[in-house]
């Protein structure tokens, strides 16, 4: 694997946390939603985003405009808006726990340094914005629509204690 590194983006339009450190800022999901009226087609996009400083704080959100890039730049708004101190222990999470929305259930567990994330692409980019880098996690559902785990997910988050 390469290593990438994240660039930090200087510019003064970006909000920053209080650190000073620019947000990181994930596209978990685009969805294409098409309403038939008497008139046509009506195309319509949304954006499933995930903000984070990758010091504990994170929010999510779904952004929906006629235009991809409006869709994004919405939820990466309303993310920013909706932030949550997320409590963790080192490079994981304290205890194990189990976050659900609906139907939908995700497991986390902490795991040794070193580990990594291993978890699916919504999970892993709510932890990589929080800043959790050893966390072993399981959706334990037959669905695995990523707003419903991102909601689970950030239920479960919610529910760690010290």
């Amino acid at each position: 694997m390469e290593n990438v590194k994240e660039k930090k983006n200087t510019n003064p339009n970006n909000p920053t946390t209080e650190a000073g450190d620019a947000l990181i800022e994930r596209i978990v999901f685009i969805n294409r939603v098409t309403k038939v009226t008497k008139g046509g087609k009506n195309l319509k996009f949304s954006a499933l985003v995930v903000v984070g400083d990758g010091n504990g704080k994170a929010g999510f959100a779904i952004g929906k405009a006629l235009e991809v890039a409006d869709a994004i730049r919405k939820g990466i708004k309303m993310a920013r808006r909706n932030m949550l101190v997320i409590k963790k222990k080192e490079t994981t999470i304290a205890h194990e726990v189990i976050g659900s929305y609906g139907s939908m259930r995700v497991l986390l567990k902490p795991a040794f340094a070193g580990t990594g994330v291993i978890a699916c692409l919504p999970v892993r980019a709510i932890c990589e914005c929080v800043g959790i880098s050893d966390i072993l996690t399981k959706v334990i559902t037959k669905s695995n629509n990523p707003i419903n785990v991102v909601r689970a997910t950030f239920e479960g988050l919610e529910s760690l204690k010290d």
